[in-house]
């Protein structure tokens, strides 16, 4: 076994149930050959590339955190442009932008992932970028193609671009918005809209996303209160991205929600109606890769999912030390995050 360490797995490997434990592009180290071991899968059976160059266990996260801190300050930038020329920069985000988007949606480390696009500090350009990353992964994971995936992570980016009319200390709010504030806040689906749908060479799709992605399956939504049929598919992506990004990043009026509520609430619709499809691809394709993680739990004890129940997937069986909890049955338990690196 010895000879695999160190080795690029090609293919995602999946254990007797089809679930992905290893995902491609993985460096295989101790823990996944433990993984492999535990799940009863051969070494022989698997593809590895040839062997790559030794490197710090944290250079990945590091090259992450750069590309991704260099493409909020480039899209800070170019947002900053807009608020002057109120003209959309197609060329230079396409260029500086969007193959960064690309590349960090790549990332084989799911969880890292996440924590790399939480937004910390400068929460609104951090925002764009996070949303982008994320709506990239969830139409790749729908299986989007090429053209496709393109258009929809340029949108996701520019989806808050109407933002650049809002007044900061509006955006920056701490505590809670006045009635009049909030409705000053939704207007910026309208503006982004209109100047998204007046710059030549943009599909109006992208300009449609800007304008729909706080609409909701059922009417609640808004600006205009429509309703599925009436959306455009990948502004029902980019809210999924949108919510999950907020929620798991620290606001000016809230921190980072907990991982466990922000997938139950997700699914029970208290951001409204979502797409069911689209949350379902995103929490499942999330859910399958926490095989072999390690989390901390709500009581603060730390554990290793081992199993997901495919009737309840969201509660997983967690192995901490020798004793194993299912989180379907232990309702006083859940997972407060995933430990990364």
């Amino acid at each position: 076994m010895e000879r695999f360490l160190g080795k690029l797995v090609l293919n995602d490997i999946s254990n007797s149930r089809g679930v992905t434990i290893i995902p491609a592009q993985t460096v295989i180290d101790r823990d996944a050959v433990r993984l492999m071991i535990n799940h009863k899968i051969s070494m022989e059976s698997i593809a590895v590339a040839l062997d790559i160059p030794e490197v710090p266990i944290s250079s990945p996260e590091l090259a992450a955190r750069k590309l991704t801190d260099e493409t909020v300050e480039i899209s800070k930038e170019l947002f900053e442009s807009i608020k002057s020329s109120r003209k959309i920069p197609l060329m230079e985000i396409r260029k500086d932008v969007l193959p960064a988007i690309h590349s960090l949606s790549k990332n084989p480390n799911l969880f890292e992932l996440f924590e790399t696009v939480k937004a910390k500090d400068d929460y609104t350009y951090q925002h764009n970028v996070g949303v982008g990353i994320l709506a990239t992964l969830i139409g790749r994971w729908m299986g989007l193609n090429d053209l496709e995936l393109s258009m929809l992570s340029l949108a996701a980016v520019l989806h808050d671009v109407g933002k650049v009319k809002i007044p900061k200390e509006i955006l920056n709010k701490p505590g809670k918005l006045t009635t009049e504030e909030f409705q000053e806040i939704k207007k910026h689906t309208i503006y982004g809209y209109e100047m998204l749908k007046e710059t030549k060479g943009l599909n109006i799709r992208i300009a449609n996303v800007a304008l729909q992605h706080h609409e909701r399956n059922d009417g609640t939504g808004y600006p205009l209160g429509l309703k599925k049929e009436q959306l455009d598919p990948f502004s029902s992506i980019v809210a999924v991205a949108d919510i999950f990004h907020a929620m798991s990043s620290k606001r000016p009026y809230h921190e980072p929600i907990p991982f466990y509520e922000i997938v139950s609430q997700m699914r029970q619709g208290k951001f409204g109606e979502l797409d069911p499809q689209i949350v379902s691809v995103f929490i499942e394709n999330i859910m399958k890769r926490l095989i072999g993680e390690q989390v901390v739990l709500t009581d603060g004890r730390k554990g290793e999912v081992v199993y997901l129940n495919p009737q309840c997937i969201e509660q997983p069986l967690i192995k901490v030390e020798d004793e194993f909890f299912d989180l379907s049955k232990e309702k006083e338990l859940q997972i407060q995050e995933i430990i990364v690196g």
